[in-house]
């Protein structure tokens, strides 16, 4: 017999019950929640804002990030958070690259770091930071991570970089993708002390990838973040960054920073192959993905910086299938 019949028959053979007034039905503890309010959802959490998940998705979607695979293997719920970390990351990204002046680029992000604390007490204004709410409780994402982030883009923000020494650099690199690393292990499920070396060394081995695929890039933005012990050991003295990257060392130079990557990247797989596979996944992914993109840059050479390298499709899908599935 099908389930809703028996309840069906059961129901009909109670006995009809008396109305209950107002009060005794705002009193009933067993009452369900009222829609929209903290524990509508059942879990004790705020509730889904809906319009800010998809304000976030958007911002993912339309950024053709190369992430969008990785994210797109976690549990709605996780996923979703990836949707809000990476939309926040974006957006004070955007705010640190704009054509403004420093000063007006300073006061919008000190507004988001006032924003990121709003986050935390429940009541934020931005639209992305909206999307927040629900998973820094749920996931127990760390404010100090999100404030770094900003941290990282007033450095651009302030002036543009170019060659900073290596302990600089690293601390750029902590900020700006090491912290998002920290906050993604988090929603992807990993909270062992392990997850947050991998996010330590993995964060950094995709932000020197990025350094080293984007020179053309941040050169058209004044920019420049080839560390300074690696351009002064060629004889360069020179911080301009198209005199740095038309000069006859720039492949020692890269090379150097290549290698660096790859040693966060061998100390990042040694930490992940000690936490949970699961929630990992997402992570491998990431991380085969840009070797894999850094080794395709190493084929073509360091002279020609500018022309672009991308994974081919069916490159991709192998990497998805091999890491994010099996």
């Amino acid at each position: 017999m099908r389930r809703d019949r028996l309840r069906a028959q059961t129901v009909t053979a109670m006995p009809p019950r008396q109305p209950r007034s107002v009060t005794e039905i705002a009193a009933d503890p067993d009452r369900p929640p009222p829609p929209g309010s903290a524990d509508s959802v059942g879990d004790g959490l705020p509730p889904p804002d809906f319009e800010a998940q998809t304000h976030a998705q958007e911002i993912v979607q339309a950024s053709g990030t190369t992430f969008l695979a990785a994210m797109k293997i976690l549990p709605e719920d996780r996923r979703t958070a990836m949707y809000a970390i990476y939309a926040f990351c974006r957006e004070v990204d955007d705010i640190a690259d704009a054509a403004t002046p420093a000063a007006e680029k300073i006061g919008r992000l000190k507004n988001w770091r006032r924003e990121v604390d709003r986050v935390y007490r429940g009541d934020p204004q931005i639209m992305t930071l909206r999307a927040l709410v629900r998973p820094v409780r749920q996931f127990n994402l760390e404010k100090d991570d999100f404030l770094a982030i900003i941290d990282g883009m007033e450095m651009d923000a302030l002036e543009d970089i170019r060659g900073p020494s290596l302990a600089m650099l690293d601390t750029y690199c902590d900020r700006v993708a090491s912290a998002v690393g920290r906050l993604s292990v988090r929603a992807f499920g990993a909270e062992e002390e392990r997850a947050r070396r991998v996010a330590h060394h993995l964060g950094r081995a995709l932000q020197l990838t990025n350094i080293l695929r984007d020179l053309d890039e941040d050169a058209r933005r004044g920019r420049l973040y080839l560390p300074a012990e690696l351009i002064d050991a060629q004889g360069l003295d020179s911080r301009d960054p198209y005199t740095v990257l038309g000069h006859a060392a720039l492949p020692a130079i890269c090379t150097e920073v290549a290698r660096m990557a790859r040693q966060h990247y061998r100390m990042a797989l040694q930490h992940m192959r000690r936490c949970r596979r699961g929630p990992m996944r997402p992570a491998r992914m990431m991380m085969m993905g840009y070797s894999a993109l850094l080794a395709a840059m190493e084929r073509r050479g360091w002279r020609h910086y500018a022309e672009p390298v991308s994974l081919s499709r069916p490159r991709k899908l192998w990497i998805a299938v091999r890491y994010g599935l099996i």
